[in-house]
C-alpha cells in the first residue's frame, strides 16, 4: 500500500510543480494625442521614457516571475518589448561648411527592447543583471513629482546591481535599527540618439558612457508608531570619449577611463586631478523620512531630499534647496486613499566662481569662494539624463525639449510645488490628479533673458470592470499652460489585460 501511495505521488508531481510555477503577463494597446510639441508633462513623466511625444500609438508585451522574498532561495526574471508610432520633433543642428543653422525630424524607434533582466535572491541579498525599471527608493511613486536620483522616469539602464532586497535588522539592535543599501555599475546605450539630437554647434557632446549607482538607507523599527528613514543616494557616470565644440567647431576630444581603478574610484570618490577635480561626474542627495501611524492605520508622513554635487552640497551649505513633502495614506481605500504636497527649491546653486586654495600648492591666496553649482550638469560628461529625458527628477526641463539641439539643462534654477491625490470612487473605479506649477530662471553659469513656467493639471481614471478579470481602462486628460517647454492639451487611452501563465 505505501509503494502504491508512493508511486501515485510521484506520478502527479510535475502536476503540482506546474500549478505552482506562475508567469505573470500583461498586454497593452496605447493610444494619445495633444496639442503640443510634445507629451504633457504629467503623462510624460515618470513612465520610464514610454510616452514623449505629441502623437503616440503603442502594443507593449510583457512577461515577468517575480522574486518569492518568503523563500530563502528565489529568482526572478522579466522581458517587455514596446512596439508602435510616434510623432516626430524637429531640432536644429549646424553646419559650419555654410555656417547655416538648419532642422532635422527625429522620433522614437518604432520597436525597442523596454526590459530583459534576471535577478536571484538569497537570503536578504539580491543580484539583478540587466534593463529592469526603478522607482523611488523614498517616495510615493504614484503621487510624488519625482525623486531626485533615480526617479523612473526615463528608459532602464543595462546594468548589474547588488544589495539587499528590503531592510534587514542590524546585528545587537533587537530590530531598532534596519539598513537597506544597493550598488549597481551600468553601460548607457544612447549614443545614437544624442547623435541625432545633438546641435554640433556648442557644449560638448560624450559618448560611451558608464554609470554608477549606490544607496544606503537607515530606519528604525517600523512596527513602532514613529519610524524615522535616513540615508544618502549617489551616482554618477564616468568613461566615454568627448568632444567639445564651438561655433560648429570640434576641439579637445578626450577619451575618459573606465579600468578597474576608475570602477573602484567611482565607488569611493577621492582627489586626484580627474576631470578637473575628481573622476566622474558625481551627484546624489540626503534623504530623510519620518512616518507617524495613527491607532486607526492612518499613516503620515515628511520628507526632505538635499541635493549635492560636490562638498557644499554635501556640506548643506545650499541653503534651502531640496525637495520638501508631506504624505497621507488612509488605511484602507476611499475617496481619498492618498495624497501629496511637494515644495521643490533648487535656487540656492552658487554661481560659477570657484576657488579653493588647496588646489593650487604653493599658493599666498587664502580666500575661498565655493561655487560652480550646476545641478545634472558637468563639463566633462554628458548632462543627467538617458535618451534626453532626466533620470532624477522630471521636473528640471531636460534636453529632450531643447529644440535647438543644446545639451545640457538650461532652467536648472527653479521653484515650485507639486500636488498628488489618488482614491476610489466606485469598486473597480480609481482616480487620480496630479498638479503643480514650476518657474525657472536659467542656471549658475546663465541666467534666461525672462524666466520660465509651466502650470499642469492632469486626471486620470483606471477602470477594472468585474466581469472581465484582468481587463483595465486607463485614461488621461492633462492640460498645460507655460512655457517649459509650451503650452499642451493632451490625452492618453490605455487597454490593458493581464494575468498569470501557469506552465
Amino acid at each position: 500500500m505505501r509503494l502504491f501511495t508512493a508511486l501515485i505521488s510521484l506520478l502527479c508531481l510535475p502536476s503540482a510543480l506546474s500549478a505552482q510555477y506562475g508567469i505573470n503577463y500583461e498586454g497593452s494597446l496605447t493610444a494619445g494625442g495633444g496639442s503640443g510639441d510634445f507629451a504633457p508633462y504629467y503623462i510624460s513623466s515618470l513612465n520610464h521614457g514610454r510616452y514623449t511625444e505629441e502623437l503616440t500609438v503603442q502594443a507593449e508585451a510583457k512577461a515577468w516571475r517575480p522574486i518569492d522574498t518568503d523563500k530563502r532561495f528565489s529568482y526572478g526574471f522579466g522581458i517587455d518589448l514596446l512596439a508602435g508610432y510616434s510623432s516626430s520633433t524637429d531640432y536644429g543642428r549646424y553646419s559650419p561648411s555654410t555656417a547655416e543653422w538648419t532642422s532635422h525630424a527625429v522620433r522614437p524607434s518604432a520597436l525597442r527592447l523596454q526590459q530583459l533582466y534576471g535577478e536571484i535572491k538569497y537570503r536578504g541579498v539580491f543580484l539583478l543583471a540587466g534593463m529592469k525599471e526603478h522607482t523611488s527608493a523614498l517616495l510615493n511613486q504614484r503621487l510624488t513629482s519625482g525623486d531626485l536620483i533615480e526617479s523612473g522616469n526615463t528608459r532602464p539602464i543595462p546594468e548589474v546591481r547588488v544589495g539587499f532586497i528590503d531592510f534587514r535588522d542590524i546585528p545587537f539592535t533587537n530590530g531598532w535599527v534596519q539598513i537597506q543599501g544597493e550598488i549597481g555599475y551600468g553601460k548607457m546605450l544612447d549614443n545614437g540618439w544624442k547623435r541625432d539630437h545633438y546641435n554640433y554647434y556648442n557644449y560638448h557632446l560624450t559618448e560611451g558612457e558608464w554609470y554608477n549607482y549606490k544607496r544606503c538607507y537607515f530606519r528604525t523599527k517600523p512596527s513602532q508608531p514613529f519610524s524615522l528613514t535616513i540615508g544618502m543616494q549617489a551616482a554618477g557616470m564616468f568613461g566615454g570619449s568627448e568632444v567639445f565644440y564651438s561655433k560648429g567647431i570640434g576641439y579637445g576630444a578626450v577619451k575618459y577611463p573606465a579600468d578597474i581603478k576608475t570602477f573602484f574610484q567611482m565607488l569611493l570618490p577621492r582627489q586626484d586631478g580627474g576631470e578637473a577635480f575628481y573622476t566622474g561626474n558625481h551627484l546624489g542627495s540626503w534623504d530623510i523620512r519620518g512616518r507617524y501611524r495613527l491607532n486607526n492605520g492612518t499613516q503620515l508622513a515628511a520628507y526632505v531630499s538635499w541635493p549635492w554635487e560636490d562638498g557644499s552640497g554635501i556640506g548643506k551649505l545650499n541653503g534651502f534647496d531640496g525637495l520638501w513633502g508631506l504624505e497621507y495614506k488612509a488605511p484602507r481605500p476611499g475617496i481619498v486613499s492618498g495624497a501629496v504636497i511637494e515644495y521643490m527649491d533648487y535656487t540656492n546653486q552658487s554661481g560659477p566662481i570657484h576657488y579653493a586654495p588647496a588646489d593650487y600648492q604653493g599658493t599666498t591666496m587664502t580666500a575661498h569662494a565655493s561655487g560652480s553649482d550646476d545641478y545634472y550638469n558637468n563639463r566633462a560628461h554628458t548632462s543627467y539624463c538617458y535618451f534626453g529625458q532626466s533620470i532624477g527628477t522630471p521636473a528640471l526641463m531636460a534636453p529632450l525639449y531643447n529644440t535647438d539641439g543644446y545639451g545640457g539643462y538650461v532652467a536648472n534654477a527653479l521653484r515650485g510645488f507639486h500636488l498628488g491625490i489618488e482614491g476610489t470612487i466606485l469598486p473597480g473605479l480609481d482616480y487620480r490628479l496630479k498638479g503643480g506649477y514650476r518657474k525657472a530662471w536659467g542656471n549658475g553659469y546663465f541666467l534666461l533673458p525672462r524666466p520660465i513656467s509651466l502650470a499642469a493639471v492632469m486626471l486620470e481614471a483606471d477602470w477594472r470592470p468585474a466581469s472581465v478579470k484582468g481587463l483595465s481602462l486607463n485614461a488621461k486628460l492633462e492640460f498645460d499652460r507655460g512655457s517649459m517647454p509650451g503650452n499642451a492639451l493632451g490625452a492618453l487611452l490605455t487597454v490593458k489585460y493581464n494575468g498569470i501563465l501557469n506552465l
